[in-house]
């Protein structure tokens, strides 16, 4: 055998002699797997750097939408505080010490939207990390939700611990970090985003934006959309942490507790502050529908009175425009997003309401008075 030969032949059984080692290695459990001892610099740099090429990668592209949005933040500052700042931190107090013994430790959020562009900050909310302790975003297909996330990360710089608590509970205080809500935990998760009476927080948080008003609401309504989040039938990243572990007991009593409360009476949109022939298409559209696009009248369902109406149906005198828009663009989404009882219902009213009609009905019914319950 040639030199060469040799020289190969060599090269091959220290190639199968390794691969048998790192299988002794691997089938005998050799290879360390705890916490304990934490990453050698090399294996911390591969993971590292694999991570932030592969968020680089799958975030090109990504179409960032209007982040300055009214109260876009203030949903993302909510759920954060009560899915995230137990592991991240938050300016209001540190992580928990748990959380520092994981490997990776959670990072400090505060600089996020210095190192990750919104579009990666964006894919990382969504997706999850693996082997990271950082989950993926619990309502699937919810980018709203995920968007407000990123808006609040894109706040966060800016806030010490008073900006930070106005933003996550308005004028009310949270139940931990120094921190305290109603001693009723559901309660104070409620209370987080919707206020004690259903309005929505104080302060710098009362702001308009995709936070429904649930004073507007009876009780058969509200109940009825508990049980849809508690049960899988309607997406939501907040309110899936909200109702997770609540039974139907609890359900209800959250339920009767903001159906007693006292309604505002003043409608959520100023008249005055919308186009009048934008308001009188929403009119249209609300009291008689479109029939010759086969558009149902929206008032058929979701007017507070009437024979036909069944309280199940959501109230929508009063309520959000920005929530209203965004609730039917879920029903509009590929696939569609928006659940409950009714969702096969409700997308097919969505996908017959031509797009740029979807303003006009939502700033109609926010343009009136709500109705005593």
């Amino acid at each position: 055998m040639s030199d060469r030969g040799i020289r190969t032949a060599t090269l091959g059984r220290i190639a199968a002699g390794l691969v048998v080692l790192g299988l002794v290695v691997f089938a005998g459990g050799l290879v360390p797997i705890g916490a304990a001892g934490g990453h050698t610099t090399v294996a911390s740099w591969v993971l590292h750097t694999a991570m932030r090429r592969a968020v680089a990668f799958y975030a090109m592209g990504a179409e960032v939408p209007d982040l300055s949005a009214p109260g876009l933040a203030r949903l993302g500052a909510g759920q954060f505080e009560s899915g995230c700042a137990p592991c991240h931190g938050s300016p209001a107090g540190p992580s928990g010490g748990a959380a520092q013994a994981m490997l990776p430790p959670p990072p400090d959020l505060s600089d996020a939207a210095d190192h990750w562009t919104p579009a990666e900050l964006h894919w990382i909310v969504d997706q999850g990390v693996m082997m990271t302790g950082m989950p993926a975003w619990p309502a699937r297909h919810r980018e709203d939700e995920v968007w407000a996330m990123v808006a609040f990360l894109q706040r966060l710089p800016e806030l010490d611990a008073q900006s930070y608590r106005a933003l996550a509970y308005g004028e009310a205080e949270g139940p931990s970090r120094g921190l305290t809500l109603p001693a009723d935990p559901p309660m104070a998760d409620c209370v987080r985003c919707h206020g004690l009476e259903g309005r929505g927080p104080e302060g710098e948080a009362a702001v308009p934006g995709p936070i429904p008003r649930i004073d507007i609401q009876p009780r058969p309504a509200l109940e009825r959309a508990l049980l849809d989040y508690a049960e899988g039938r309607r997406a939501s990243g907040p309110m899936r942490h909200a109702v997770a572990g609540l039974n139907a007991a609890t359900l209800s009593d959250l339920a009767a507790r903001y159906a007693e409360a006292e309604t505002d009476p003043a409608p959520a949109l100023d008249p005055t502050q919308a186009a009048s022939e934008q308001l009188a298409r929403g009119e249209r559209i609300a009291a008689r529908g479109l029939p010759e696009q086969d558009v149902a009248a929206c008032d058929a369902c979701h007017a507070p009175s009437g024979e036909r109406v069944r309280e199940v149906f959501p109230r929508l005198a009063g309520q959000r425009a920005g929530y209203i828009e965004a609730q039917l663009r879920l029903y509009l989404a590929d696939p569609p997003v928006g659940g409950g009882r009714f969702a096969e219902l409700m997308t097919r009213a969505a996908h017959q309401l031509p797009p740029e009609d979807v303003p006009a009905v939502a700033q109609w019914y926010a343009s009136r008075p709500p109705a005593p319950r």
